[in-house]
């Protein structure tokens, strides 16, 4: 764990390599996903049946393509009613935040008598990717499923790794609840394929969406243009702002949040205290001890992990938007000052008791956000990522007579003069 102050003479230095540092696999997969891609889309279901059964274990002649809706529904009924209850609340949450988000469609008449606006419709089919085997992700399925159900996709199809055939149930429920329209048991690069080029049995879609491993994000990455993509996910991050007035247990245990996702990730503490600063480091190894995923949270925090010491939390939000990070907690009893200076981050929580694992669930806003400071030109997944936008134009020949000959003048002095003629003709059959 890194400990910087910005007292040090050395501070800048320290902190640009800290920004800087790549966290991402240093494997180089971008060969292998080429080739697994060229194979899906030249051999379709065979490349599938290959992939899987020689990466996950499954037989999908034997064990099944694709799960049947009524085994959703099933799932989501056999759910135990606590946590039916809880997805119930999740879901509802996120499809009102996500309703608030839909556009609206536009359309004026300027001075000019041109009647012009914008039209926004769904995109036909959308595919979403949930990591799947033991560890289940029911809150990414509906993260990224009710966002298009909400914009109006009308086919949802959901790709989800199967490792010897195991599929978790509460995926399943999830899929119900958020009304996916297929569910297949495919995973990896190749289920990024098979949705971007279609297959014999899976018809192809408009946009992907979802996390995944190192190989999926890649695919996702090579595949765009020919489908459209929410983002290329990086390692979770996290930074939190902090005073002394904090219980250090309780950031503590936010900083751990994220580093028990993947030993990649990056956890980062801004604090004005110096004893804090100490109580936070004590509680984080204390409670490292009693961490079911201990080990992986440890080796995050012991690579990625950073305590930085500030003259006051002003000077921190400058830092913080350096770091562009995926979450910022910003906690302290008046959060909203610091909030309005903070410029780059995926998603904020203001105040001692928001942390970010609210916003993981049930809070509302979407939790796929962009990480690797790409919250600098980035948002996170919504409505309209799968939706997009027609404008349009109406012209009466009056209008035409206002901007014809400007369109002319321009189109002729580019050396198109097709376009300049197209606008001209119209112009003199009236004379």
């Amino acid at each position: 764990m890194i400990r910087l102050s910005t007292a040090e003479a050395n501070f800048a230095a320290d902190f640009a390599s800290l920004v800087d540092a790549r966290r991402e696999s240093d494997s180089d997969v971008t060969r292998d996903v080429s080739a697994i891609l060229a194979r899906v889309r030249a051999e379709g279901d065979a490349a599938l049946r290959d992939y899987t059964q020689r990466f996950d274990g499954h037989d999908l002649d034997a064990g099944g393509w694709s799960v049947p809706l009524g085994d959703c529904a099933d799932a989501f009924d056999r759910l135990e009613p606590d946590l039916r209850s809880a997805l119930e609340l999740a879901a509802s949450r996120i499809r009102a935040y996500h309703e608030k988000q839909r556009p609206d469609d536009t359309a004026f008449t300027d001075d000019a008598g041109v009647r012009l606006g914008a039209r926004w419709r769904a995109v036909d089919a959308a595919g979403i990717y949930v990591p799947g085997g033991r560890a289940a992700y029911p809150s990414t399925l509906l993260m990224n499923a009710i966002p298009a159900k909400v914009a109006g996709v009308e086919r949802l199809v959901v790709v989800t790794p199967t490792p010897k055939g195991f599929i978790n149930p509460l995926v399943l429920a999830a899929a119900h609840l958020a009304g996916a329209d297929e569910v297949w048991r495919i995973g990896g690069a190749q289920a990024v394929g098979a949705l971007a080029w279609g297959t014999e049995r899976i018809a192809r879609v408009d946009v992907v969406t979802g996390p995944g491993n190192a190989w999926v994000a890649e695919a996702k990455r090579q595949v765009y243009g020919v489908v459209g993509i929410d983002m290329v996910a990086g390692p979770s991050e996290i930074v939190v702002v902090a005073d002394g007035a904090n219980d250090p247990e309780w950031i503590a245990a936010d900083l751990l949040s994220q580093a028990e996702h993947d030993v990649t990730t990056q956890s980062i503490l801004f604090t004005d205290d110096c004893r804090f600063a100490d109580a936070v480091a004590a509680a984080v190894e204390r409670q490292l001890g009693g961490l079911a995923t201990g080990e992986t949270a440890r080796i995050a925090w012991e690579r990625s992990g950073a305590i930085i010491l500030v003259r006051d939390l002003d000077e921190a939000m400058p830092l913080v938007d350096a770091l562009a990070p995926e979450h910022v907690e910003i906690a302290v009893d008046d959060p909203q000052p610091l909030f309005d200076r903070l410029r780059h981050a995926g998603s904020a929580f203001l105040g001692r008791h928001t942390p970010e694992a609210i916003g993981d669930y049930v809070a509302g806003p979407n939790h796929v956000l962009p990480t690797g400071r790409r919250a600098r030109f980035a948002s996170g997944l919504g409505v309209t990522d799968f939706m997009k936008r027609t404008s349009f134009l109406h012209l009466d020949a009056a209008a035409l007579d206002k901007l014809g000959p400007a369109t002319v003048a321009l189109a002729t002095a580019e050396g198109l003069p097709a376009h300049a003629q197209s606008v001209a003709l119209r112009l003199q059959g009236r004379r």
